[in-house]
C-alpha cells in the first residue's frame, strides 16, 4: 500500500536562489504582488497591464534596479497609456510625431466585404485600422472580444483608409500558455521550491505554513 503522509517539514531557508531561477527559466513572468498593490493604487489601470510591464522591468532581486523599474513603469504609463479623456491628446501626439506607442484593448473583425482586418481601439476611439492576417493567425484572441496591447502606431496622411497605421503590435495578455514549456522548466527547480511556487501563484506565502498544511493547500487548488 502507497504511504501517502507528507514527508517531514523541512528547514524554511528563505533562500533567494528561487527568486533567481524563476527569474531565469520565467523572464518576464515573475511579479512582486506588493509592487502591484503600490501602483495600483495610484493608476487606474488593469491589473495585468500593470503586472506585465513590472514583469518586464521590475525582474529582479536587486532592489535597486527594481526601483528603477518601478519609475520606468510610472513613466510608460503616463506617457503610453491611453485614458479616455486623453484620447484626442495621443491621436494628436501620433499625428504631429509620426509615430507613438500606446497601450490599448484592441478588437479586431474581419471585413468580409474589403476582404481585410481591421482593428478598433477602445479607448483611443478609433476604427477600421487594417491590421496584417499574420498578426491574427499569431494572436487569434483579438477576434475574441479583444486583447491589451502595446501597440506602435504610425501616421501617414495619404495613400490609406485611416491615417492611423499599425507598425507593430504585442499582447500583454498572454494568449496563449505554453504547456510544454512549463512542464520542461519545471526540471529547474526541486520538488520543494516548486511546491513553494505553485502556493505563491494564488497569493500564499508558504514560508509561514507548515508542510502538511502546504499539501492540504495543493489538494484544494
Amino acid at each position: 500500500m502507497t504511504d501517502l503522509t507528507p514527508e517531514p517539514l523541512p528547514e524554511q531557508s528563505n533562500d533567494p536562489d528561487t527568486d533567481r531561477k524563476l527569474n531565469t527559466w520565467f523572464p518576464g513572468r515573475v511579479v512582486r504582488k506588493d509592487l502591484t498593490i503600490k501602483l495600483k493604487g495610484s493608476n487606474n489601470v488593469p491589473v495585468y497591464v500593470l503586472e506585465y510591464l513590472l514583469g518586464s522591468y521590475c525582474a529582479t532581486d536587486d532592489e535597486s534596479l527594481i526601483e528603477e523599474g518601478v519609475t520606468k513603469v510610472k513613466r510608460i504609463l503616463a506617457d503610453n497609456y491611453v485614458r479616455p479623456d486623453e484620447a484626442e491628446l495621443i491621436k494628436s501626439r501620433i499625428r504631429e510625431t509620426g509615430y507613438y506607442t500606446v497601450i490599448d484593448k484592441i478588437t479586431v473583425r474581419l471585413n468580409e466585404k474589403r476582404d481585410v482586418y481591421e482593428a478598433e481601439f477602445s479607448s483611443l476611439g478609433i476604427k477600421e485600422i487594417e491590421i496584417e492576417p499574420e498578426t491574427i493567425r499569431r494572436y487569434e484572441k483579438l477576434l475574441g472580444g479583444g486583447i491589451w496591447c502595446i501597440v506602435k502606431m504610425e501616421y501617414m496622411s495619404e495613400g490609406s483608409r485611416s491615417p492611423f497605421v499599425i507598425a507593430s503590435l504585442k499582447p500583454i495578455q498572454i494568449p496563449n500558455m505554453d504547456i510544454n514549456e512549463l512542464i520542461d522548466r519545471r526540471k529547474y527547480f526541486t520538488k520543494d521550491e516548486w511546491i513553494d511556487i505553485l502556493l505563491r501563484t494564488v497569493g500564499m506565502e508558504p514560508d509561514t505554513l507548515d508542510y502538511t498544511v502546504k499539501w492540504h493547500l495543493l489538494l484544494r487548488l
